[in-house]
């Protein structure tokens, strides 16, 4: 597993019955996550929470705020991310994803300090963490995603991050029809990450449904790999997408046209209270083989 370990501003303090202790740059919140289906004694950490999610038993929840502001900004490392609560239960960010920033960012510092231009294509990228940390990290990033408010807000957490001249491509589009027209442009990038939706429905009504769609959508976003590629990443919060799913996706999208090498594990976050590590779905990683040998 890989796990986000790093943060000093967000931690998981406890899980229990269904539901996890978070502390978000000191507010603490209570969310439900399917993947706590154990019922362990709650000490007085719960007590006095910011905020609350409740489930409903019909589907769906809402929030009941204590005491909790209608944002605030919290940090990981560099980078810094407005937070709010909306919809199903979200803030606006995943934290487990680090993990996966550290990873891919170093690789962009290398060859950036080489002296090469790295363009990152980042699909589905919602609010904007790893177009933050890749932008930070010295690439040129082309940031994709349907929804007008999250590229929005994408571009306040590039501005608090001090990347508000970065060479970041902001683009509200359908990212299947996207990347059919750079195919179509001949527009190559040296890296791309996705964080596909389990579900979804296109401008004209098309569904996305991940386990369908996904094999036939990284086929084609694989013909945007520049000749010398450097890493892809697929991210997964599917149940039935399992790294060995995922590394078999890469393994047949990929390694006909380039060498590399392609690992693929859960990811997680560390639990305060008791040293064990709560689950956050997987990801995927093609990287160069020429990376693996340097």
């Amino acid at each position: 597993m890989w796990i986000a370990d790093s943060w000093k501003d967000y931690q998981v303090l406890d899980t229990s019955d269904g539901e996890k202790l978070e502390l978000w740059g000191g507010y603490k919140l209570i969310r439900p996550d399917p993947q706590v289906i154990w019922n362990t004694p709650r000490g007085k950490e719960w007590k006095k929470p910011n905020a609350h999610y409740h489930r409903s038993k019909k589907g769906g929840g809402e929030w009941e705020f204590i005491d909790l502001p209608e944002e605030w900004t919290i940090h990981y490392r560099d980078l810094s991310f407005r937070l709010k609560p909306f919809n199903f239960k979200h803030t606006g960010l995943f934290p487990e994803q680090a993990v996966n920033w550290d990873w891919f960012s170093g690789i962009i510092r290398k060859a950036v300090s080489s002296g090469r231009k790295v363009k990152v294509l980042n699909l589905f990228a919602y609010t904007g963490g790893a177009t933050v940390a890749a932008a930070k990290a010295g690439a040129q990033v082309t940031h994709v995603d349907a929804a007008k408010g999250m590229v929005t807000w994408a571009r306040e957490n590039a501005s608090i991050s001090g990347l508000a001249d970065a060479p970041i491509r902001w683009l509200v589009d359908d990212c299947g029809k996207f990347v059919e027209r750079e195919i179509r442009r001949g527009n190559k990038y040296d890296a791309i990450i996705m964080d596909p939706p389990s579900y979804g429905r296109g401008p004209k009504g098309e569904i996305w449904k991940i386990e369908t769609s996904i094999y036939p959508f990284l086929m084609n976003a694989c013909k945007l790999l520049s000749d010398d590629p450097l890493f892809v990443l697929v991210n997964s919060y599917t149940t039935g997408l399992q790294p060995a799913v995922l590394s078999y996706l890469l393994h047949t999208a990929i390694d006909a046209d380039h060498e590399g090498v392609v690992e693929a594990a859960e990811i997680g976050l560390p639990v305060a209270l008791n040293g064990l590590v709560l689950p956050c779905g997987a990801a995927g990683r093609w990287t160069a083989k020429s990376i693996h040998e340097s």
